[in-house]
């Protein structure tokens, strides 16, 4: 399922996956009912869950995405925020989210914690997303970040990146993306854009 997922996303195929941002609330319930109310499901290529977008509490993205893909039965791009997690929770939520299948994971770096709508929350914030890609790149090697051996090794993962879509400088912008693609990263998802020369930028 993964492999085929991501070779759509690299061929010239058209595709389209929904991104899901989890409710503020106990259940994801509603949101399938009104995804298979629409048939979206059998329009899409897959689903993208969020992972608590401007700092704002929602269910979690990994468990949202395992319901999700498993009502579905197509694949879940599940977003990891480096804001939320040291390096040892980040590789505890993967091994547990390997082992339901959620293995293509969105690495993002996260939106400041002042943005939050929970009172006097911190940020942990070892570093940037490259951090979680470095991880991944390990852990598909069947290391931990300490490079112990892993017993049993977990599913390979399908790691994503994303990128700044309006950096004032192009150079600086290149060489985030060829760092996140040398640590695996399957496809770089950017923020919305809405100019042409912006877009014929990103592309080049």
């Amino acid at each position: 399922m993964f492999e085929d997922f991501c070779g759509t996303l690299c061929s010239s195929a058209p595709f389209i996956t929904i991104e899901i941002t989890p409710p503020h609330g106990g259940s994801i319930k509603q949101i399938i009912e009104n995804i298979k109310s629409l048939e979206l499901d059998k329009k899409v290529t897959g689903f993208t869950t969020t992972d608590n977008p401007l700092a704002k509490l929602k269910m979690d993205s990994i468990l949202a995405a395992i319901k999700v893909q498993q009502e579905f039965k197509k694949p879940v791009i599940a977003t990891m925020s480096m804001r939320d997690k040291n390096k040892l929770s980040l590789q505890s939520t993967l091994l547990g989210a390997n082992d339901f299948d959620i293995r293509c994971i969105l690495a993002l770096t996260g939106d400041p914690a002042k943005y939050s709508d929970q009172p006097e929350v911190k940020g942990v914030l070892e570093r940037d997303s490259t951090l979680l890609l470095s991880i991944i790149y390990k852990l598909n090697k069947g290391l931990d970040y300490s490079n112990k051996i892993l017993n049993p090794i977990s599913q390979h993962i399908y790691p994503f990146a994303v990128s700044n879509s309006h950096a004032k400088d192009p150079k600086i912008l290149l060489k985030k993306m060829v760092k996140k693609l040398d640590y695996g990263a399957r496809a770089i998802i950017t923020q919305p854009v809405f100019g042409a020369e912006n877009a014929k930028m990103l592309l080049q």
